[in-house]
Protein backbone atom coordinates (compact mmCIF):
# COMPACT_ATOMS: atom_id res chain seq x y z
CA UNK A 1 0.00 0.00 0.00
CA UNK A 2 2.69 2.64 1.37
CA UNK A 3 4.68 1.54 -1.60
CA UNK A 4 1.94 2.37 -4.35
CA UNK A 5 1.50 5.53 -2.65
CA UNK A 6 5.07 6.43 -3.00
CA UNK A 7 5.59 5.63 -6.79
CA UNK A 8 2.06 7.23 -7.19
CA UNK A 9 4.03 10.62 -5.96
CA UNK A 10 6.98 9.70 -7.55
CA UNK A 11 5.79 9.41 -10.79
CA UNK A 12 3.40 12.52 -10.68
CA UNK A 13 6.76 14.42 -9.17
CA UNK A 14 8.52 13.12 -12.42
CA UNK A 15 5.67 14.54 -14.80
CA UNK A 16 5.56 17.99 -13.15
CA UNK A 17 9.59 18.74 -13.88
CA UNK A 18 9.27 17.32 -17.68
CA UNK A 19 6.03 19.34 -18.11
CA UNK A 20 8.62 22.40 -17.11
CA UNK A 21 10.90 21.59 -19.06
CA UNK A 22 8.77 21.37 -21.92
CA UNK A 23 6.93 25.17 -21.16
CA UNK A 24 10.84 26.10 -21.04
CA UNK A 25 11.33 25.23 -24.59
CA UNK A 26 8.65 27.43 -25.69
CA UNK A 27 10.84 30.58 -23.98
CA UNK A 28 13.37 31.39 -26.53
CA UNK A 29 16.93 31.94 -26.05
CA UNK A 30 17.47 34.10 -29.63
CA UNK A 31 18.91 30.98 -31.34
CA UNK A 32 16.83 29.15 -33.81
CA UNK A 33 15.34 26.01 -32.95
CA UNK A 34 12.60 24.17 -34.59
CA UNK A 35 11.01 23.67 -31.39
CA UNK A 36 10.17 26.58 -30.78
CA UNK A 37 7.01 26.49 -33.22
CA UNK A 38 6.00 23.13 -31.61
CA UNK A 39 2.85 24.76 -29.47
CA UNK A 40 1.44 26.44 -32.24
CA UNK A 41 -1.97 25.23 -33.74
CA UNK A 42 -2.62 25.56 -37.46
CA UNK A 43 -6.51 25.04 -39.25
CA UNK A 44 -5.97 22.43 -41.49
CA UNK A 45 -9.05 21.99 -43.25
CA UNK A 46 -11.50 22.25 -40.12
CA UNK A 47 -8.90 21.23 -37.60
CA UNK A 48 -6.48 22.37 -35.49
CA UNK A 49 -3.32 20.43 -35.64
CA UNK A 50 0.59 21.34 -34.68
CA UNK A 51 2.30 23.23 -37.40
CA UNK A 52 4.79 20.17 -37.38
CA UNK A 53 1.88 18.24 -39.23
CA UNK A 54 0.68 21.01 -41.79
CA UNK A 55 4.63 22.02 -42.71
CA UNK A 56 8.31 21.53 -42.61
CA UNK A 57 9.98 23.58 -39.97
CA UNK A 58 14.04 23.88 -40.61
CA UNK A 59 16.94 25.89 -39.11
CA UNK A 60 18.11 28.27 -42.07
CA UNK A 61 21.25 29.65 -39.96
CA UNK A 62 21.18 30.64 -36.17
CA UNK A 63 18.65 32.99 -36.22
CA UNK A 64 16.19 32.03 -39.25
CA UNK A 65 13.90 29.68 -39.27
CA UNK A 66 12.19 28.01 -42.10
CA UNK A 67 8.40 26.95 -42.46
CA UNK A 68 7.63 25.10 -45.54
CA UNK A 69 4.22 24.16 -45.90
CA UNK A 70 3.28 20.75 -47.26
CA UNK A 71 0.74 21.94 -49.56
CA UNK A 72 1.04 25.27 -50.99
CA UNK A 73 -2.36 26.53 -50.49
CA UNK A 74 -1.59 26.37 -46.39
CA UNK A 75 1.06 29.31 -47.01
CA UNK A 76 -0.94 31.87 -45.48
CA UNK A 77 -3.07 30.29 -43.20
CA UNK A 78 0.56 28.73 -41.54
CA UNK A 79 1.91 32.57 -41.90
CA UNK A 80 -1.27 33.86 -40.05
CA UNK A 81 -0.90 30.78 -37.42
CA UNK A 82 3.01 32.26 -36.72
CA UNK A 83 1.61 35.98 -36.86
CA UNK A 84 -0.93 35.12 -33.92
CA UNK A 85 1.12 33.04 -31.56
CA UNK A 86 2.80 34.46 -27.83
CA UNK A 87 6.24 34.51 -29.77
CA UNK A 88 6.00 37.85 -31.30
CA UNK A 89 7.47 36.64 -34.92
CA UNK A 90 7.28 38.26 -38.03
CA UNK A 91 7.20 35.41 -40.86
CA UNK A 92 8.26 36.66 -44.31
CA UNK A 93 6.79 35.29 -47.20
CA UNK A 94 9.44 33.99 -50.16
CA UNK A 95 7.25 31.93 -52.64
CA UNK A 96 6.61 28.58 -51.20
CA UNK A 97 8.05 29.17 -47.63
CA UNK A 98 7.97 31.11 -44.63
CA UNK A 99 11.51 32.90 -43.43
CA UNK A 100 11.11 33.45 -39.67
CA UNK A 101 13.76 36.04 -38.51
CA UNK A 102 13.99 36.01 -34.65
CA UNK A 103 14.92 39.69 -33.46
CA UNK A 104 18.13 40.26 -31.30
CA UNK A 105 17.16 39.82 -27.59
CA UNK A 106 17.61 42.71 -25.45
CA UNK A 107 18.65 42.81 -21.71
CA UNK A 108 15.69 44.22 -20.92
CA UNK A 109 13.76 41.05 -22.58
CA UNK A 110 15.87 38.81 -21.45
CA UNK A 111 15.83 40.16 -17.74
CA UNK A 112 11.57 39.70 -18.41
CA UNK A 113 11.89 35.67 -19.96
CA UNK A 114 13.98 35.40 -16.29
CA UNK A 115 11.02 36.16 -14.69
CA UNK A 116 8.98 34.59 -16.37
CA UNK A 117 10.75 31.30 -16.23
CA UNK A 118 11.52 32.14 -11.85
CA UNK A 119 7.45 32.31 -11.87
CA UNK A 120 6.90 28.83 -14.12
CA UNK A 121 9.79 27.28 -11.88
CA UNK A 122 7.50 28.43 -8.72
CA UNK A 123 4.57 26.75 -10.45
CA UNK A 124 6.34 23.26 -10.83
CA UNK A 125 7.33 23.72 -7.19
CA UNK A 126 3.91 24.27 -5.94
CA UNK A 127 2.38 21.54 -8.11
CA UNK A 128 5.31 19.26 -6.25
CA UNK A 129 4.05 20.45 -2.88
CA UNK A 130 0.51 19.58 -3.63
CA UNK A 131 1.49 15.76 -4.53
CA UNK A 132 3.43 15.94 -1.42
CA UNK A 133 0.52 16.79 0.44
CA UNK A 134 -2.13 14.49 -1.29
CA UNK A 135 0.07 11.67 -0.20
CA UNK A 136 0.34 12.58 3.23
CA UNK A 137 -3.07 12.57 3.29
CA UNK A 138 -3.13 8.85 1.99
CA UNK A 139 -1.25 7.96 4.66
CA UNK A 140 -3.62 9.59 7.01
CA UNK A 141 -6.05 7.91 4.92
CA UNK A 142 -4.62 4.61 5.57
CA UNK A 143 -4.01 4.97 9.31
CA UNK A 144 -7.39 5.68 10.03
CA UNK A 145 -8.39 2.73 8.45
CA UNK A 146 -5.82 0.71 10.16
CA UNK A 147 -3.76 -0.92 7.12
CA UNK A 148 -0.80 0.48 8.36
CA UNK A 149 0.52 1.89 11.82
CA UNK A 150 1.72 5.22 13.24
CA UNK A 151 5.36 4.59 12.29
CA UNK A 152 4.65 3.08 8.59
CA UNK A 153 2.92 6.54 8.16
CA UNK A 154 5.88 8.87 10.03
CA UNK A 155 8.53 6.41 7.34
CA UNK A 156 5.98 7.02 4.33
CA UNK A 157 6.21 11.01 5.26
CA UNK A 158 9.22 11.16 5.53
CA UNK A 159 10.38 9.29 1.95
CA UNK A 160 7.91 11.56 0.49
CA UNK A 161 9.66 14.28 1.93
CA UNK A 162 12.81 13.09 0.68
CA UNK A 163 11.62 12.79 -2.83
CA UNK A 164 9.39 16.28 -2.56
CA UNK A 165 12.96 17.67 -1.78
CA UNK A 166 15.33 15.61 -4.71
CA UNK A 167 12.39 17.12 -7.51
CA UNK A 168 12.58 20.71 -6.14
CA UNK A 169 16.30 20.50 -6.59
CA UNK A 170 15.88 18.65 -9.67
CA UNK A 171 13.15 22.34 -10.75
CA UNK A 172 16.38 24.20 -9.39
CA UNK A 173 18.71 22.52 -11.98
CA UNK A 174 16.24 23.14 -14.47
CA UNK A 175 15.67 26.58 -13.47
CA UNK A 176 19.62 27.44 -13.27
CA UNK A 177 20.20 26.05 -16.76
CA UNK A 178 17.21 28.20 -18.36
CA UNK A 179 18.38 31.32 -16.44
CA UNK A 180 21.88 31.19 -18.10
CA UNK A 181 21.04 30.25 -21.21
CA UNK A 182 18.59 33.20 -21.55
CA UNK A 183 21.30 35.93 -20.22
CA UNK A 184 23.71 34.19 -22.72
CA UNK A 185 24.73 36.73 -24.82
Amino acid sequence: MMQMVQDDAKERMGKSVESLKHEFVKIRTGRAHTSLLDHIKVDYYGSEVPIAQAASVTILDSRTLGVTPFEKAMLATVDKAILNSDLGLNPTNVGNMLRIPLPPMTEERRRDLVKIVRNEAENAKVAIRNIRRDANHEFKKLLKEKDISEDDERRGEESVQKLTNTFIAKVDDVLKEKEAELMEV
